[in-house]
């Protein structure tokens, strides 16, 4: 029962973590805390459509926040997440690299006019 729960916590991150966009926000927020206006201007996205996906985000436990003055800062929670973000980019890489060399051989397969 218990890795019954686990499975949906699980299932529940990776479905915060299937969206382009959020991602970006990881890599940005790799190098550190960051206004979510800095945020917003390096990501070339509204405030507003930000501020939902952090949403979601801050929801999963993605990311965590801190208020100074008029200013709402964003980091990530924890450092393992973008380990695990590199780790699956490594993953479709040589998925990548093993499709593109299937391809090289196939074409080297084709009868020549």
């Amino acid at each position: 029962m218990a890795d019954r729960q686990l499975y949906r916590l699980h299932a529940s991150i990776c479905q915060t973590l299937a969206n382009a966009k959020r991602l970006e926000i990881i890599d940005q927020l790799r190098s550190g805390e960051m206004p979510v206006t800095v945020l917003a201007e390096a990501l070339e996205i509204s405030q507003a459509n930000l501020s939902q996906h952090l949403a979601v985000m801050r929801q999963n436990g993605i990311v965590a926040t801190r208020r100074e003055g008029l200013n709402v800062y964003y980091r990530l929670s924890n450092p393992k997440i973008t380990q695990a973000c590199d780790l699956m980019r490594q993953v479709l890489l040589e998925h990548l690299e093993a499709g593109a060399e299937l391809a090289r051989a196939e074409k080297r397969k084709e009868p020549r006019p």
